[in-house]
């Protein structure tokens, strides 16, 4: 196994940070001012690609220098991260199904509904907060 990049994982802990406290600050007003302001859904739906992909990339590397298998997709790495121990299984499935979201946002674009989008940015983003808590406990290192 080949050394964790602990500045490189704390770099993509930025990225995730500052994504998911511009996306805070876009899903305050009530779901139905967020679905009429079309500037507004588009810039929370790539900040919810740049976290997630923040997130991905931070499970990618993990998994490369550490799990005996090699992702199948993105939802998988998530699953690796179970089974070596970074995060429990209740945060395995939920950030197995941010993984599938932002599939969603980013191959089947035209089918998101905004609605849902604001629904995530309201429960979901505690997750990926979590993830990092998780990930920082795995490797007892502040990221």
């Amino acid at each position: 196994m080949s050394e964790v990049n602990l500045d490189r994982l704390r770099e993509l802990a930025g990225h995730l940070r500052d994504a998911v406290r511009q996306l805070r600050e876009l899903g305050q007003p009530p779901r139905e001012v967020f679905v009429a302001d079309p500037r507004v859904t588009n810039s929370a739906k790539y900040l919810l690609i740049v976290a997630a992909e923040a997130a991905l990339d931070i499970c990618n590397h993990l998994a490369a220098r550490r799990s005996a298998r090699s992702p199948e997709d993105y939802a998988d790495c998530m699953a690796i991260m179970a089974e070596i121990g970074v995060v429990d299984h209740d945060l395995r499935t939920r950030l197995m199904r941010m993984s599938r979201f932002r599939n969603l946002l980013v191959h089947l674009y035209a089918r998101v509904n905004d609605g849902e989008v604001h629904r995530v940015i309201r429960e979901d983003l505690g997750d990926l907060e979590r993830y990092l808590e998780s990930v920082g406990r795995y490797l007892k290192a502040e990221i």
